[in-house]
């Protein structure tokens, strides 16, 4: 019989209810023990009856726009995550807030084009990412900094031109990052980044092409190759003294005040330096050589020239001697 209690009734309702939701699996979607698939089903939105327990959940391949907060926040345990190949555009700042536990998160081709900065601030334990093939042009400085598990990033194909180092230092165990498919201005405003992209070549890390874009000098150019003499334009001028003038009438303040323009550098050009000093050197260590064996000859010469004519004046004394004898 069953229980009389409403209490107890209740009770065995919520039991039945939690365990038909850890059961359940969306009506468009398969489901083999953690592991839900709903990619490919035209999707316009997220099933709101994701078991909780579930690790992976693919929901690439749909026509997914928007991501709500409260279905992923149930999703506590959640490892995968695909949403590749959808049309995703502004990201809720708050989305990820409660997948702490994410390991692998896929955002491939879609249609992002910026990222907020505290996106991805609570998914500490994130160690794959993947934001190739979308619209985005620049990474917020401090976007990485609480991403230090993370060993492979993905770039590919986006609208940057150029990239702030203070930005990657943060994610210490980087192994893999790709960058290729960007149109990259490899002027100034790539210098320090170049500085952190040898460092982590050094290190051991996998860097994909960066292919120039401009300057026309380095059109097509990689920039893991173009030597780092290339930027020394970009070394700031001395501090100018100013005058108690108004910044209107103080032509020194003036002068700061615009902006260097960008002088390219020519690749033949820095070879064709670097081929002259090498002569310019070889002449000068020929001299040198020369020098040092004219000095040898001419002290032997001199040398051999005292030693007759010390012989010489000796025989002259020993006959003067035999004379007066």
């Amino acid at each position: 019989s069953l229980p009389q209690s409403p209490f107890l009734l209740c009770f065995l309702f919520l039991l039945l209810s939690i365990a038909d939701a850890l059961l359940a699996c969306p009506t468009r979607c398969t489901c083999k023990r953690y592991e839900v698939d709903c990619s490919n089903r035209g999707l316009i939105t997220i099933p709101t009856n994701i078991p909780f327990d579930t690790k992976s959940l693919s929901l690439n391949n749909n026509k997914l726009s928007t991501l709500q907060f409260l279905t992923l926040a149930n999703l506590t345990t959640l490892e995968k995550l695909d949403l590749s190949n959808n049309y995703l555009d502004q990201l809720p700042v708050n989305v990820f807030n409660d997948v702490g536990n994410l390991i692998d998160l896929n955002l491939r081709n879609n249609s992002i084009r910026s990222l907020d900065k505290k996106i991805f601030y609570r998914t500490i334990n994130l160690q794959r990412l993947d934001l190739s093939v979308n619209g985005i042009s620049q990474i917020p400085l401090d976007l990485f900094d609480e991403m230090q598990n993370l060993t492979w990033l993905s770039l590919k194909g986006n609208r940057m031109q150029s990239l702030e180092r203070a930005a990657f230092e943060p994610m210490v165990h980087l192994q893999y990052l790709l960058l290729g498919g960007n149109p990259w201005e490899c002027d100034c405003s790539l210098r320090d980044f170049k500085h952190w992209m040898e460092w982590f070549l050094y290190k051991g890390g996998k860097l994909d092409g960066i292919e120039c874009s401009l300057p026309k000098d380095l059109r097509g150019k990689d920039l893991r190759v173009v030597p780092v003499e290339m930027f020394n334009y970009c070394e700031k001028p001395p501090p100018v003294q100013t005058t108690s003038l108004s910044p209107m009438l103080d032509p020194t303040m003036h002068t700061q005040c615009i902006r260097q323009r960008y002088r390219p550098a020519s690749v033949r050009r820095a070879i064709g330096t670097v081929i002259i000093a090498g002569v310019v050197c070889g002449i000068v260590c020929i001299m040198m050589v020369v020098a040092g064996a004219y000095g040898c000859i001419y002290a032997s010469l001199m040398a051999k020239y005292h030693r007759e004519k010390g012989i010489k004046n000796g025989k002259g004394k020993e006959k003067e001697r035999c004379s007066n004898a």
